[in-house]
C-alpha cells in the first residue's frame, strides 16, 4: 500500500515567521509527492472549517506556537486538545518555552505540556529544543527533531567587499527585549572608539533592526534609541519590509549579527546564510549545534568579545559573506523528505 502523507494544514497570517516556514515545508512536501494535500487558514475559526471538511480520524500536520492560537498560552492548549480529539495531530513545535520567557514561562510551559500530550506525534526545529523539552518538561513524550530548513536557490553574490567609512551593524528580525540590540549599541560604540584611537577613519555608527517592533515594544525602540543617541550611535528601525525589501537589506553594507542568546531555533540565521552572509552569532548551545549543522556559515563569539569582533569585521568585510561553494544543507527539500521519513514511519 503506498504511504500518503498527512493534510498539511498552515495556520496563521501571512507575516507571520512559523506560518511562513511551515508553508515553505507544505510546499517543499509537494515538490517531492505532488499527492500531499496543503490546506492553509488564517486563524482558528478557519482551521475548525477546514478539520470538519477533512473529517474525523483524518491524519493533520501542523506547525505550531501558542501565539497563532490567542493571546495566552491555554488558548493554544485548548485549541490542539479540541482537534486531536477529532483528528490524528501531528505537531511541529517552535518558539519551546524556557525560563527566559520571564512572566509567561510557567504558564507556557503547562501549555505546551498538554499539546504534546494532546497530538499523535511531535518534532521540534532542534536537538536544543529537545533538550530543553527534556529539561522543562520533564514527563512529556520524546519529541523527534527535524531542523530548519534553508530555500533553495536564492543566495546572492553582489554584496561589496570594500570596506566603509560607516560602521554599521545590521540584526533581522522582529524588535523586542532580548534580542540582542542593545548589546550591538554598546558593542558598536565601543568598536568604534577602538579602531578610532588606532588611527582608522571611522565615520558614522549605527545599528540598523531590518523588520518591526514586536506587538507591544514600540517604547522599547524609543528607548533603545535614546540610550544609543548617548553614546554617539544611530539606532534605525526599517519596519516591516516585503520580501523584496528584506532581501536587499540583508546584502547592503553592514556587519550582520544575531546575538539572541535565549534562543530555541532561528529563522534570521538562516536567512542571513541564504543571502550569502556570514552572520557573528553569539555562542550558545543551537547556536553551536547549527555551525556543526552548516559548517563554515557562521561566525561564533563569546558575549564579552563582540565589540572586538566588529571592529574585526569592519577591518575585514570580506569575512561577512559566505566563502565560494558553501553548502546550506539541510535545504527545504531535505526536510521535506526528512517529513516524509517520519510520518511514514
Amino acid at each position: 500500500m503506498t504511504f500518503a502523507p498527512p493534510l498539511l494544514l498552515v495556520l496563521g497570517p501571512d507575516g507571520h515567521g512559523v506560518t511562513r516556514y511551515g508553508d515553505d515545508v507544505a510546499s517543499a512536501v509537494r515538490r517531492v509527492d505532488a499527492s500531499a494535500r496543503v490546506v492553509r487558514v488564517a486563524d482558528v475559526a478557519a482551521g475548525e472549517r477546514a478539520l470538519a471538511e477533512a473529517g474525523a480520524g483524518v491524519r493533520v500536520h501542523l506547525h505550531a506556537t501558542d501565539r497563532l492560537f490567542g493571546s495566552a498560552p491555554e488558548d493554544a492548549a485548548d485549541v490542539v486538545e479540541r482537534w486531536a480529539s477529532r483528528v490524528r495531530l501531528a505537531l511541529t513545535l517552535h518558539d519551546v518555552p524556557q525560563p527566559s520567557d520571564g512572566t509567561m514561562f510557567e504558564r507556557r510551559r503547562i501549555a505546551y505540556a498538554r499539546m504534546i500530550a494532546a497530538a499523535e506525534r511531535v518534532t521540534v526545529n532542534s536537538r536544543h529544543e529537545q533538550s530543553l523539552l527534556g529539561e522543562f518538561l520533564p514527563g512529556a513524550p520524546s519529541a523527534h527533531a527535524i531542523p530548519l530548513g534553508a530555500r533553495p536557490g536564492i543566495r546572492r553574490r553582489d554584496i561589496g567587499a570594500d570596506r566603509q567609512r560607516d560602521l554599521r551593524v545590521l540584526i533581522a528580525g522582529f524588535v523586542y527585549p532580548g534580542k540582542g540590540h542593545r548589546p550591538a549599541v554598546i558593542a558598536a560604540a565601543r568598536a568604534a572608539d577602538a579602531l578610532r584611537a588606532r588611527g582608522e577613519d571611522v565615520a558614522g555608527v549605527a545599528v540598523r533592526a531590518i523588520g518591526a517592533p514586536s506587538r507591544g515594544h514600540d517604547e522599547d525602540v524609543v528607548r533603545l534609541r535614546d540610550a544609543a543617541a548617548e553614546l554617539g550611535v544611530a539606532f534605525e528601525v526599517t519596519g516591516f519590509l516585503g520580501d523584496a525589501a528584506f532581501a536587499a537589506e540583508l546584502v547592503a553594507p553592514g556587519i550582520p549579527l544575531a546575538a539572541h542568546e535565549h534562543v530555541s531555533a532561528s529563522r534570521s540565521m538562516l536567512d542571513w546564510v541564504e543571502a550569502g552572509r556570514r552572520p557573528l552569532v553569539v555562542e550558545s548551545r543551537y547556536a553551536a549545534e547549527m555551525d556543526e549543522l552548516r559548517p563554515g556559515t557562521l561566525a561564533l563569539y563569546h558575549g564579552e568579545e563582540l565589540a572586538e569582533r566588529l571592529a574585526e569585521a569592519w577591518l575585514d568585510p570580506a569575512s561577512t559573506r559566505l566563502a565560494s561553494g558553501a553548502s546550506l544543507a539541510p535545504t527545504l527539500d531535505d526536510v521535506a523528505e526528512s517529513y516524509l521519513a517520519w510520518w511514514a514511519a
